[in-house]
């Protein structure tokens, strides 16, 4: 095998254990990009040089006999929404195109003092916006089982990376499915923690109230490895939650006997292919022989949980991205009459169209007039599926449902279709809606190939049930299946 094919948690053995070093592990990480990259597109930025510099710092870390992160040597992909002191944080847009930040986020700074080797940047959807990667200003991501389909987004680029082995492990963030959905459309396992949990000091806002960084990895213990490292409270953060966690890797357990889990019926209906539920289930009944107790029961305004979601996005959007005004940094039209067309000139040049639709449905619904009609109305509806979760998990303690209504689809088919695009997050807008973690773990393969995903969705903080129930599924049926390229 060669050294991007082995996980995370084998390579940090390997490295520990003096059988490589980090730096010939880079450079075959390295060597991989450069093979594969051309086609995929996952990268917008790498920087070899200072990629081998970090590695040799953590040669040194590791062999200094000091106690150690098992992160240390590891190389590690960032999404490009999450800031990098010195390196392009773009936003995959044409009005961050030249941005370079002054500072890291926290969560990079994390990786750094734990000793981990960051490769570059990840393609994404501009500003986060999408749900195929498509609508990045600079290139668009493929999916690594088949080049002519979509990885998914916002964090496409994080997602195919890791799955053809361009990054072991990679960091993305997630506002209404954007680690999970590409996650299960490119065979990997994603991990959007509880609100709260990881800060978001340094990541680019989309929806304040719906962000939130996560991990991406081909296992349970991979993408717990990585959590481990970013979690915990940064007084940078407001909303970061002040408390203590333990170890999600040392107390991964495969031992689920006796744990109740929750099917809802509303997920396993209209809109959701018939393969996806069939796959699902399969691993449902695969979880039952090893021991948990399957409960059938409802969350009924699921139906209604993609229009609050855009609502509450979309509003939250209009408000963020007011400040990318050309006027302290970004991009700045030219020849321009006055302060007013300089504004109007470089929003409608700097900003894409989906970006530009999201901001236009955010201040409509923020207006004077349509606020009630619309944003309150929302942000009603968000209490009430908040207390469907919280009714449901006081008799189960996970609920497991389809990732994505469907199988990874063709680059080009919906991009010009927003309702048909929007619909690829029906599964997954709750979760965020409700500030809870989900993780996504393949469950099954389409005829031509392509992953399905099965999403565990737990409780509050409880990240520990759902990454056991993950690995346990993986054991049960055999785990990551490399693409071929």
């Amino acid at each position: 095998m060669k050294l991007y094919e082995y996980s995370a948690h084998e390579l940090s053995e390997m490295l520990r254990e003096k059988k490589i070093s980090s730096v010939e592990l880079t450079k075959d990480i390295l060597s991989r990009i450069d093979e594969v990259d051309g086609r995929v597109n996952a990268y917008l930025n790498v920087d070899p040089e200072s990629s081998l510099k970090m590695a040799e710092n953590a040669d040194k870390l590791i062999s200094s006999g000091e106690a150690v992160s098992r992160l240390a040597g590891i190389p590690i992909g960032i999404k490009d929404n999450i800031s990098t002191k010195g390196v392009p944080t773009t936003c995959a847009s044409k009005m961050l195109e030249n941005y370079v930040p002054v500072f890291n986020a926290t969560v990079v700074d994390k990786l750094s003092q734990a000793g981990g080797v960051i490769l570059g940047k990840l393609n994404m959807d501009e500003f986060a916006m999408g749900s195929s990667t498509e609508t990045s200003y600079f290139k668009t991501t493929k999916n690594p089982f088949d080049l002519s389909c979509v990885p998914g987004g916002s964090s496409g680029g994080s997602a195919a990376a890791v799955s053809c082995g361009e990054a072991v492990i990679a960091l993305g963030s997630d506002t209404g499915g954007s680690i999970r959905q590409p996650a299960s459309l490119c065979g990997v396992v994603g991990l959007k923690p509880t609100y709260g949990r990881v800060s978001r000091y340094g990541l680019v806002a989309f929806a304040s109230s719906l962000d939130q960084i996560g991990s991406f990895g081909r296992n349970a213990k991979d993408v717990a490895l990585l959590q481990d490292e970013i979690s915990g409270h940064d007084p940078m953060d407001a909303t970061c939650a002040d408390r203590k966690y333990n170890s999600l890797y040392d107390n991964l357990s495969s031992d689920i006997s006796g744990l109740r889990i929750g099917i809802p019926k509303e997920y396993f209906g209209k809109g959701i292919k018939p393969e996806v539920a069939e796959s699902v289930m399969n691993a449902v009944n695969g979880l039952e022989k090893l021991g948990a107790k399957i409960v059938p029961i409802s969350l009924p305004s699921t139906d209604y949980a993609l229009s609050a979601y855009y609502i509450i996005a979309c509003a939250e959007a209009s408000s963020n991205l007011a400040r990318f005004d050309g006027v302290k940094y970004g991009y700045r039209a030219k020849d321009c009459d006055g302060l007013v067309d300089m504004y109007e000139r470089t929003r409608s040049e700097g900003f894409g169209r989906e970006v530009k639709r999201r901001i236009m449905l955010g201040t409509f619904v923020l207006s004077s007039g349509y606020f009630d009609a619309y944003y309150k109305k929302a942000k009603l509806l968000q209490k009430r599926i908040q207390q469907e979760f919280t009714d449901a998990f006081k008799s189960v303690y996970a609920i497991i449902t389809p990732t994505s209504p469907s199988e990874a689809f063709k680059i080009g088919d919906r991009i010009s279709d927003p309702l048909a695009m929007y619909a690829a997050d029906i599964c997954t807008v709750t979760v965020n809606i409700a500030g809870l973690p989900g993780l996504s773990v393949p469950c099954g393969y389409s005829d031509s190939g392509l992953p399905y995903g099965m999403q565990i969705i737990g409780r509050k903080f409880d990240e520990q049930t759902i990454l056991n129930i993950g690995y346990a599924h993986e054991l049960d049926m055999g785990g990551y299946k490399r693409p071929v390229l």
